[in-house]
């Protein structure tokens, strides 16, 4: 339960990566601003989670079990928390999805949008009325660049991503006439366990459906391709969680979007340039196919010169 003076902050998704650290930084704030609610639809891996909060598990951190994909788990944890009182809801649970599409079934696509679109869509209706009779919240949701930027091969998650904006943007000026305040954080590639098995397994993952030519194009060209993007501009957890404290400590005056990695700005921004398409579409295919023995080298050649200083890079919400 919150002290006095504190903000009540719910977490989903919280047994490793971003949503771990997330709920370690803010249980662990200097101030003691913030009480935090982590949250996970299994206790049973609680462990990382409490091993890292060390003192502040059982004060300033609680755990609470909560599945995004059920309407009766969701409304059982927010029931849990005192006068279902939450001032900051951070959405952070996810999955993703990769490899061509002629392989991906449609229940494997509706599971991908049933946590990353239909899950936050419950958090938020589950919040969102108190939040709006108290004048006051702050509805954080971790998206993704590939919500607004569509990348080849990752067309399921990026959907789900692309919905999830869509969905944001039209409720943020709604709640502005109820002080609710609204941002999206959006990161680049992450170094998670989540991101490592995922590359990991689809190496070994046969691709029924899908013809020779495209699972050729996906494991000898995308894959290592994408390897070394995450193994040269990929961020850490940490620098996603310091990103979300900042837009947390902004209040009311936070931005909408947030991208954490300046380096792709630019990409975002090709989008923006050309309202035919034409210029991303034609600028992602260069790269991909045209270009992509050129970015190996490129990627390898930034990665010993920056010596992994990328890394620690995000965009401030200032």
């Amino acid at each position: 339960m919150a002290n006095p003076g504190q903000k009540a902050v719910l977490i989903t998704g919280c047994s490793s990566g971003i949503g771990l650290r997330m709920a370690v930084m803010l249980a662990k704030d200097e101030k003691q601003r913030y009480h935090v609610i982590a949250t996970m639809r299994d206790l049973k891996r609680k462990d990382k989670l409490v091993e890292a909060a060390g003192d502040a598990y059982g004060k300033s951190l609680s755990l609470a079990v909560l599945d995004v994909c059920t309407d009766e788990s969701v409304k059982q944890c927010i029931d849990g928390i005192k006068d279902r009182h939450v001032d900051v809801l951070i959405n952070n649970a996810g999955i993703g999805l990769v490899g061509p599409v002629e392989s991906i079934s449609i229940a494997e696509m509706k599971s991908v949008f049933e946590t990353n679109f239909f899950g936050v869509i419950r958090m938020i209706k589950e919040v969102m009325p108190d939040m709006k009779k108290r004048k006051g919240g702050h509805i954080i949701v971790v998206s993704s660049v590939m919500g607004l930027q569509g990348v080849v091969f990752n067309d399921v998650y990026a959907a789900s991503k692309f919905a999830m904006e869509g969905f944001c943007e039209c409720l943020a000026v709604q709640l502005l006439k109820f002080n609710v305040t609204m941002s999206m954080i959006e990161p680049g590639p992450v170094h998670t366990e989540f991101e490592s098995k995922m590359i990991q397994d689809v190496r070994q993952k046969e691709f029924p459906g899908a013809d020779a030519d495209t699972v050729n194009y996906f494991k000898n060209v995308y894959l290592p391709s994408s390897v070394d993007i995450f193994e040269t501009l990929g961020q850490t957890p940490d620098d996603i969680a310091r990103c979300t404290k900042k837009v947390i400590e902004q209040g009311s005056s936070a931005r909408f979007r947030n991208l954490t990695n300046p380096l792709y700005t630019p990409i975002v921004a090709l989008k923006y340039a050309d309202e035919t398409g034409g210029l991303s579409v034609h600028a992602f295919y260069h790269m991909l196919f045209n270009l992509g023995p050129l970015m190996h080298v490129s990627m390898k050649a930034m990665q010993y010169l920056t010596c992994g200083c990328l890394r620690s890079r995000t965009i401030s919400p200032n």
